[in-house]
């Protein structure tokens, strides 16, 4: 699965989509913690999820990127071999 970022300039943006497209809970909310929960306890991921366009957002949101960064390491030990990259 693909998910393009073209356009994501916050946070709150980033989550939003998220939570449309990989159908998270509706009591989702745009936190990093909210989003490790669902990824690895509620909602079935596809085996690799690819972020395209992201550049913008890492411009925008350094520290979150960074943040989304560990968190993409983070899952891909956890939930081997299910994956989140950046393309």
């Amino acid at each position: 699965m693909t998910l393009d970022l073209t356009g994501i300039t916050s946070k709150a943006a980033l989550h939003q989509l998220f939570k449309e497209q990989l159908g998270f809970e509706e009591w989702y909310g745009p936190s990093w913690d909210a989003f490790w929960d669902s990824v690895v306890a509620i909602v079935e991921m596809p085996p690799v999820l690819t972020l395209t366009n992201w550049e913008e957002f890492a411009r925008c949101c350094p520290r979150d990127m960074e943040i989304l960064r560990q968190v993409m390491q983070d899952y891909a030990e956890e939930m081997a071999p299910k994956r989140i990259e950046l393309a």
